[in-house]
C-alpha cells in the first residue's frame, strides 16, 4: 500500500493521471456528442419521412375525398413497419387508425407535436410499455383531425447501441491507459531509484560513481549525461585539490622554513652586512612565494571562467612574434638559439594576457630544461594552421618527458625534478592547460626527436579551435 501511494508522488504518474482524466473528459464529451448527433440525424429523417406521408395523404384527400383518404391510410397502415395513422373527430375521439390510444392532449394540438408522446398499440393494455412517437397533426376542412407519426423505438435503440458501443470502447481504452500508466510509473520509478542509489554513493564520497544511462536518449538519459559530466568535472577538481594538498607541504614548507631560518639568523647576528644578506634572502624567498600564490590564483581564476567575458579577437601571430623577440636574448644568454616560424595574420578569439602568459611559461620551461644540454640545444617556436585548428608549439632539445608521465606534469605542483634543484613551482603547464580549456582548445605533449632517446626533447603544442 505504501508503494502504491508512493507511486502517486512520481511526476510521471501524476502527469499520466492528468492525461487520463483529460482523455476521459474528452471521450465522454465525444460519446454524448456522437449520440446527440445520431439522434438528431434520425429525428430529422423521421420528420422528413412523416412530412412526405402527410403530403401524399393530403393529395389523396384533395383528389378523391374521404374515400380515397381512408383507402390510402388503410393500405399504408397494413405495411410492415408502418407509421402511426389516426383519424379523430373534432373533439379528439379516435375514429380510425392503427393506434388504440394516445397520450391525453396530443390530438388537441396542430402541427408537429412539441414533445415525443406515449401511445398504446392494439392488443396492449395501459401505457406501461411507454411506446414513444412524434407526429404531425393537421385538420381537414370537414373538421376531422388527421395524425401521422413515427415510433421512436428505432432511433432510441440506435442511440442506446451507439452509446453502449462508445462506452465499451471508452472503458477498454481507459483500462489500457491505466495499465500503461502504472507501467510507465513503475519504469520511471525504477530508473529514478537507480539514479538515487548512485547519488547516495556519490554523497557518501565515491565520486567515481556515475548516474546510469539507459541509451534511449530520453530526458532521463540527457539529465544523467549532464550530471555525469558535472561529476567528472567535480572529481577532477577534487583530485587536483588533493594533489595540491599533498604537494603544497613539500613545495611551500621548504621556502617557509628557509624564511624562518634566515629571519632567525638576522635576529641573532649583530653584523649589519650579514643581517642585510639575510633580509635580502627573505625578500627573495617571499617573492618566490608570492609568484607561486599568484600562479595558483591565476589558475583558479581561469578554471572558474571569470575571465571568459574578456575574450576578443587577438592577433596570435603578433603575440608569438613579440614573445620570440622578448625571450631571444634570454635564450642566447643561456647558450641556446631561439628560432621561430610564424604564419602571418593568424587571429583567434581569446584573452591576450592569458595567451601571452601561457607562451612565456612554455618558453621559460624550454630554456630552463635545455640549458644543461651540451649539444646544440635549439628552441623552436612555431605557429601554423592545421586542419583541426591553429597550432602554436614550443619545441626544445632537452631530456623530454616520458609518455607515461605526461599526464602527471599537467597537475599542480608536479615536477619531474624531485630534488627541486631547478627554480620553479610546478604550476607552469597547469596554467597553460587551464588557459587552453578556457579557449576551447587542447594541449598536446610529444617528443621533438623521438629517435634520440637521451635528448628527445619536448614539444608542447597549444591547439586553438578554428573560428
Amino acid at each position: 500500500m505504501n508503494r502504491f501511494w508512493f507511486l502517486f508522488k512520481s511526476t510521471a504518474v501524476r502527469l499520466s493521471a492528468l492525461y487520463i482524466l483529460l482523455f476521459a473528459i474528452c471521450a465522454a464529451t465525444l460519446v454524448f456528442y456522437v449520440t446527440a448527433m445520431s439522434e438528431r440525424l434520425l429525428t430529422n429523417q423521421i420528420r422528413e419521412a412523416v412530412q412526405q406521408e402527410v403530403d401524399q395523404v393530403q393529395r389523396a384527400y384533395d383528389t378523391g375525398g374521404m374515400n380515397l383518404l381512408l383507402r390510402t391510410m388503410e393500405r399504408r397502415a397494413r405495411q410492415p413497419g408502418a407509421n402511426l395513422y389516426i383519424i379523430a373527430g373534432p373533439s379528439g375521439d379516435i375514429l380510425a387508425g392503427n393506434v388504440a390510444s394516445v397520450q391525453p392532449g396530443v390530438l388537441d394540438e396542430e402541427g408537429w407535436t412539441s414533445l415525443p408522446f406515449m401511445y398504446q398499440r392494439y392488443a396492449e393494455s395501459g401505457l406501461s410499455r411507454r411506446h414513444m412517437a412524434v407526429a404531425n397533426i393537421f385538420v381537414l376542412d370537414n373538421g376531422l383531425r388527421l395524425l401521422i407519426g413515427r415510433d421512436l423505438g428505432e432511433p432510441e435503440a440506435f442511440r442506446g447501441l451507439v452509446r453502449q458501443a462508445l462506452m465499451i470502447a471508452l472503458a477498454i481504452m481507459g483500462l489500457g491507459a491505466i495499465v500503461i500508466w502504472f507501467g510507465i510509473g513503475r519504469n520511471a520509478l525504477k530508473r529514478i531509484d537507480r539514479m538515487s542509489d548512485a547519488s547516495k554513493k556519490i554523497m557518501a564520497g565515491d565520486l567515481s560513481q556515475r548516474l546510469p544511462v539507459g541509451g534511449s536518449g530520453d530526458e532521463f538519459d540527457r539529465l544523467s549525461v549532464s550530471l555525469n559530466a558535472m561529476l567528472g568535472r567535480i572529481e577532477k577538481l577534487n583530485e587536483g585539490l588533493r594533489q595540491v594538498s599533498d604537494n603544497i607541504a613539500h613545495d611551500l614548507k621548504t621556502p617557509l622554513t628557509r624564511l624562518r631560518n634566515k629571519a632567525a639568523d638576522a635576529l641573532d647576528t649583530t653584523d649589519s652586512e650579514v643581517r642585510r644578506t639575510a633580509l635580502e634572502g627573505i625578500i627573495s624567498e617571499s617573492d618566490q612565494l608570492i609568484r607561486t600564490f599568484n600562479a595558483l590564483l591565476m589558475i583558479s581564476r581561469v578554471e572558474a571562467g571569470s575571465v571568459a567575458a574578456e575574450m576578443s579577437p587577438v592577433d596570435l601571430s603578433a603575440i608569438v612574434a613579440d614573445s620570440a623577440e622578448l625571450y631571444e636574448p634570454v635564450a642566447d644568454e643561456a647558450g641556446l638559439a631561439l628560432t621561430s616560424s610564424i604564419e602571418p595574420d593568424v587571429e583567434v578569439q581569446g584573452n591576450r594576457e592569458l595567451i601571452g602568459q601561457a607562451i612565456f611559461n612554455l618558453i621559460d620551461n624550454a630554456i630552463k630544461y635545455s640549458s644543461d644540454v651540451d649539444a646544440h640545444g635549439d628552441i623552436t617556436l612555431t605557429l601554423v594552421r592545421r586542419p583541426d585548428g591553429i597550432c602554436l608549439s614550443v619545441a626544445d632539445r632537452g631530456p623530454g618527458i616520458p609518455a607515461e608521465k605526461r599526464d602527471d606534469v599537467l597537475k599542480r605542483f608536479v615536477r619531474l625534478d624531485e630534488s627541486r634543484s631547478k627554480p620553479g613551482t610546478g604550476l607552469g603547464l597547469s596554467l597553460v592547460e587551464a588557459v587552453m580549456e578556457l579557449h576551447g582548445g587542447k594541449l598536446e605533449l610529444s617528443d621533438t626527436d623521438p629517435q634520440n632517446q637521451e635528448k628527445r626533447g619536448l614539444k608542447v603544442s597549444m591547439v586553438f579551435p578554428v573560428k
